[in-house]
Formats: structure tokens, sequence, C-alpha cells
């Protein structure tokens, strides 16, 4: 290139003024991605340890576990690189190998887990125009010195992330519900009924009997159907800084007849 221009006093080439230049290009990603068609059906989620969640339908998703299946290898990866480990000398080449491929094997936990988020997200706003579910604080969650490891391995951030991520790229309304009281309220009558962890089957004195998971899952969509204010982000870019919208109170109540 022989053309030169100047820039403030100085001669440049076209080839170095185009290596100086910047493309910033703003693209919304729902301009371009084909909405899909309505499919008239909701869903509500209750997640767990057991299961990864239960829904409406009275569907429930096994959780992989894919921290736990790792954790013997992953334990055995530690206890090598700790062996190479010489405290107050400078790391050895076999230990820096050794920390890599521990590293490699908590990276490949974390790639499934998240993968796996995606996939089952995509499918539920696929097949829904509303998925409500619970606005679990995880951080707070897994602070629990005994469900910390199994919080964590379960996912439920991912999933809600993906799910938002999902919900605004093709248009479909997702709300979180505050998960209080969703498996012990009686969701014919509404009377309270307090049980422990370990009673899965909701008996009311009003003659309602019901799986557990399917009482909070039926809770969960009920609040999130009669004006509840959930969690939607509008900005794909931050999935975690969520804005409030308001959930029609009209919006899937053949749900909840049935």
């Amino acid at each position: 290139m022989f053309w030169s221009t100047s820039l403030e006093g100085k001669n440049i080439s076209i080839a170095q003024l185009m290596r100086l230049v910047q493309l910033l290009l703003k693209l919304d990603i729902r301009d371009i991605t084909p909405q899909l068609e309505p499919t008239q059906q909701c869903v509500g989620l209750d997640m767990g340890l057991k299961y990864l969640y239960a829904d409406t339908n009275q569907n429930v998703v096994e959780c992989p576990k894919y921290y736990r299946r790792a954790e013997k290898r992953l334990n055995k990866l530690n206890r090598r690189k700790s062996k190479k480990f010489i405290q107050g000398k400078k790391p050895s080449n076999n230990y820096i190998k050794a920390r890599r491929k521990y590293a490699k094997g908590h990276l490949k936990v974390s790639r499934q887990r998240e993968e796996f988020a995606k996939r089952l997200a995509l499918r539920l706003i696929q097949s829904n125009d509303l998925i409500a579910y619970e606005d679990l604080k995880v951080k707070n969650l897994v602070r629990h010195p005994k469900l910390a490891k199994s919080i964590n391995d379960a996912g439920w951030s991912q999933l809600r992330k993906w799910i938002e991520y999902f919900g605004v790229k093709y248009g479909r309304l997702t709300i979180a519900v505050n998960p209080a009281y969703t498996s012990q309220e009686c969701f014919n009558c509404g009377q309270l009924i307090k049980k422990s962890l370990s009673v899965r089957t909701h008996i009311c004195s009003c003659g309602y009997c019901e799986d557990r998971d399917k009482i909070a899952a039926l809770n969960i969509l009920k609040k999130a159907t009669i004006g509840h204010i959930g969690s939607w982000s509008e900005d794909l870019n931050a999935w975690g800084d969520t804005t409030s919208i308001w959930a029609g109170s009209n919006t899937c109540q053949d749900k909840l007849s049935q």
C-alpha cells in the first residue's frame, strides 16, 4: 500500500490506519432469530437434589451428578499433584503437568454441567410459552455444611441462566417466584401443612392428596399466573442482572384448572 495519510501530523499508510480502526457492531440477536410458534403450554418447575426438577406435567429430570461421577478420579489427580509439590522449591515440570490435568478434570465437569443445562433449557423454551421456576438464592444455600457439594453439582444456577437467556432470545415468558411454602401449601384449599423433608406425599384434611414435588410445581405455576412479580432479563449480556415484570393474571389458567 503506497498511499499515505496524515494523522496528527504523522504520515502513516492506509494499512497502518486500518489496523488502528476499531469496528463496533451492536446486534440484537432477537432481530435475526426466527420466533417460535405459540404452544399454548406452560410449566412450573420445582428444583431439588433427588431430581433436578419436577414439573407440573408429572415429569421429573434426574440430576446428572457429573461431579459425583468424576469425584474419585479428581481426588486421584489431586493426590498425584500434591505428591509432586515440594514446599520451598520451584514447581517442577511434572508438578505443572499434574496441576494441568487436575484443572482439566474440573473444567470437563463444569462444561458437562453447562451443556446439560443448556440443552434442557432449550427444550423447555421450545415446548412452553411460560416457564415458572423457584427464585433460589444459591449463594446462600451452598453455605449448608452437608448439602453444599450436592447443590453445586445440581447446577440450578446454570439451568436458570439458560432458561432466561433462551426466553429472551425466543420471546418466551420466564418468571422466578418466591419458593416459600410451595411444598407445604395445599393447592386445593390453600391450607399450610408443615412436613419434614422425609415426607414425600402431601395429604390435606380437604381430601387432596398429591406428590410433594408435584404440589410444589403446581404452586409455583399458580404464583406465576396470578400477578406475581417475576424475574426476566431484557439484556442478553446480563443474565444475572434481571428486571421485574408482571405476569398476566389470565396466563395459562387451563393448566391450573386441571
